[in-house]
């Protein structure tokens, strides 16, 4: 087994899942502001060291995602962060695209960028102690998104960023998002990301990218939100699975889905069907940020100094999160918080 492999597994296995707290300043700023608490460095540290030193975190976080502010930071006992995270038994990673960008030839639509400069910082990241990082392309659905030309252009991007984070000693988190956003069905949404994952891993394969040493990060497979479509939590697993054994190579160890708009509980529920439903040899887990920080975000907000609170709330939601991982969620459960 590889070293990449073993870190792959550690943070996927046990019903272990990935904590996303990775998001930019700007996005950070936009959640305190909705809470109505002002976002400075010492509010953006303290809100994430409040979970990072959350009970839950050794027993169900295997992964925590980080933005550059957060991996450079020290906590109030002068602990580094990834010193925080590691000390839980967790792993550190980092978020290293720098944004999704108008696409030339394709203006409505996205392409990601960082790959200039992007060796230097990932030997800069690897000694600030992350072991993992991430890397998202966005793409939309409609009648004639995502282009050929998006899908394309995006899974290159994402296989030259993993074969660089792997060469530099870490794990790469493919992340190919098909939006939720329009008014798409469930099988035009299976269609698609289909389509954009098979392409992602032809372009990995041509990288030399070792696979055995990444994590998928998908979307489910979900019907737009404004489709007015609603399906049950069932078939959204059955149609996610589908997909996911149709494309992805079986020597992926682990697929972490995102939550994508999705409320904390749809998110939970979904990923526990999806669990209950599994025929694949693949971890199935979470990779999520809102749908496991919300309901925390928002009880913070009323006292930033009531850490045990918040820390209560957290372990509840990651709690159910890692029973989901594992199947063996019930909505009955969620009245004991």
């Amino acid at each position: 087994m590889s070293e990449l492999n073993k870190i792959a597994l550690k943070i996927l296995s046990n019903g272990k899942g990935i904590l996303a707290a990775d998001e930019s300043t700007a996005t950070m700023t936009k959640r305190l502001d909705a809470v109505k608490v002002y976002s400075d460095e010492n509010n953006r540290l303290l809100f994430r060291q409040t979970l990072f030193s959350s009970s839950s975190m050794s027993e169900c976080i295997g992964g925590v995602i980080l933005y550059d502010e957060t991996i450079r930071q020290r906590t109030s006992n002068g602990k580094t962060i990834p010193e925080l995270i590691n000390s839980s038994g967790s792993i550190a990673g980092i978020k290293v695209d720098t944004g999704a960008k108008i696409l030339a030839g394709s203006k409505e639509e996205k392409i990601t960028e960082g790959l200039d400069g992007l060796r230097e910082r990932l030997n800069d990241y690897y000694e600030l102690g992350a072991r993992f990082t991430k890397w998202r392309g966005v793409y939309l659905i409609s009648d004639k998104y995502p282009s050929k030309l998006s899908i394309s252009a995006n899974a290159h991007a994402l296989a030259r960023y993993a074969a660089l984070v792997q060469e530099a000693g870490m794990v790469p988190i493919i992340e190919p998002e098909v939006l939720m956003d329009g008014d798409h069905s469930a099988k035009d949404c299976l269609m698609k990301t289909s389509e954009v994952i098979n392409k992602c891993y032809e372009e990995l394969e041509l990288n030399n990218v070792d696979l055995k040493g990444t994590i998928l990060k998908p979307n489910m497979i979900l019907p737009g939100k404004n489709s007015g479509e609603k399906i049950s939590s069932e078939e959204i697993a059955e149609l996610t699975i589908d997909c996911l054994k149709n494309n992805v190579p079986s020597s992926v160890p682990g697929i972490a889905f995102l939550s994508g708009g999705q409320t904390e509980i749809e998110a939970t529920a979904n990923l526990n069907q999806i669990n209950i439903k599994n025929n694949t040899d693949f971890i199935m887990t979470y990779s999520y940020g809102r749908a496991l920080q919300q309901s925390a975000l928002k009880f913070w907000s009323k006292d930033i100094n009531n850490i045990v609170g918040t820390q209560t709330i957290f372990d509840h939601r990651a709690r159910m999160c890692s029973m989901a991982a594992k199947g063996k969620w019930s909505k009955s459960f969620e009245k004991s918080q």
